[in-house]
């Protein structure tokens, strides 16, 4: 019987590390597919403004080739000739028709556009080229990244069919525990919820302080933002984890981040990396529910409810839950965000 047990803690030790490996393998995936978004929205707008630049570029030719021939056909002859044929290009002949001096505040204009739309198709050529590039290189990043994902599940499944008893057993004792939190929480909010009301109506006492006084109290810090969204995380426990998913038939970590801000209008990308960069920087000594935690290296995050917990979606095989910051949690954390 020890023994046994003794093999399941060895093989849980796996998995615990394999689900770190793996949700950094999904993270990578999430954030090359929000790189991948916006390669394929930039190629879209400049292929459109090529096209643009493209048209503009002919019509200005046209005026100008309109404007040389009336400049050889007019009585000036010997000026048009002169430029015409002393030019080895249509930009030789530019440059010589403005040194020359023959061309009327018109022509410079319509020769300054010319040159314009030129330089203008030129850059959105190399940009189209770059862009095709970069999107090459991330769709194989992607790839590498789903390919990661998909051996390491199968790894993971191996894993788990060797203590399906052991695990059955562990699934039991923390749905129990979840449910627990989830009523110590429920009760916090409802507590918080009443403690505001209750303010809300308190009757305002007067300041007792002599109309002399020019010692101004201390600014009190504003209330977090969006702590409403604890509220909102709650309704998704238990919701089992899949990857790549940002919807209540299944979330992976920064999917659910996502899920949950958007209800309260907040757009957020789906990556853990990405949302890294979003808000402003907050000390763990100041976290306040609603702030976003990162742990792992930014490849995984939850949302913070308070009393040194949060909500998150953790790892394949698991569901959306309620974890301390503490364990591996508190070694692998590294940092929070407030939006």
């Amino acid at each position: 019987m020890a023994s046994k047990q003794a093999e399941a803690q060895s093989v849980m030790g796996q998995i615990t590390q394999l689900d770190g490996s793996l949700e950094r393998a999904v993270e990578a995936y999430n954030l090359a597919n929000v790189k991948l978004a916006h390669i394929r929205h930039d190629l879209s707008e400049n292929t459109t403004a090529l096209a643009t630049a493209k048209k503009s570029l002919k019509q200005a030719q046209g005026q100008l080739s309109a404007r040389l021939v009336d400049m050889y056909t007019s009585g000036d002859t010997q000026a048009g000739l002169a430029v015409l044929l002393g030019a080895s290009s249509l930009d030789d002949a530019l440059g010589r028709m403005d040194a020359e001096s023959r061309v009327s505040d018109q022509d410079t204009l319509v020769a300054d556009q010319v040159a314009k739309f030129r330089r203008e198709v030129a850059h959105r050529q190399r940009f189209l080229q770059h862009a095709h590039a970069e999107q090459v290189q991330v769709v194989a990043q992607r790839n590498a990244a789903r390919a990661s994902v998909e051996s390491q599940l199968g790894q993971r499944k191996q894993l788990l069919s060797s203590i399906q008893g052991e695990i059955a057993h562990l699934k039991a004792e923390e749905a129990a525990r979840q449910a627990e939190l989830k009523r110590q929480l429920a009760a916090q909010l409802a507590a918080q919820q009443a403690a505001s009301q209750q303010a809300a109506i308190a009757p305002t006492v007067p300041s007792v302080a002599p109309p002399s006084a020019t010692t101004a109290p201390p600014p009190v810090a504003p209330p977090p933002t969006h702590g409403g969204v604890v509220g909102i995380a709650m309704q998704y426990l238990g919701t089992p984890y899949v990857w790549g998913g940002a919807s209540p038939s299944g979330f992976d970590c920064s999917g659910l981040v996502m899920y949950v801000f958007a209800q309260v209008g907040i757009s957020l990308p789906h990556s853990s990396y990405a949302q890294y960069g979003m808000g402003s920087p907050v000390s763990r000594s100041d976290l306040q529910p609603g702030d976003l935690v990162f742990f792992d290296g930014l490849g995984h995050v939850g949302i913070y409810v308070g009393g040194g917990s949060f909500i998150h979606a953790p790892h394949t095989g698991d569901v959306v839950k309620i974890s301390s910051l503490s364990g591996w949690y508190a070694s692998t954390y590294v940092g929070a965000r407030r939006l």
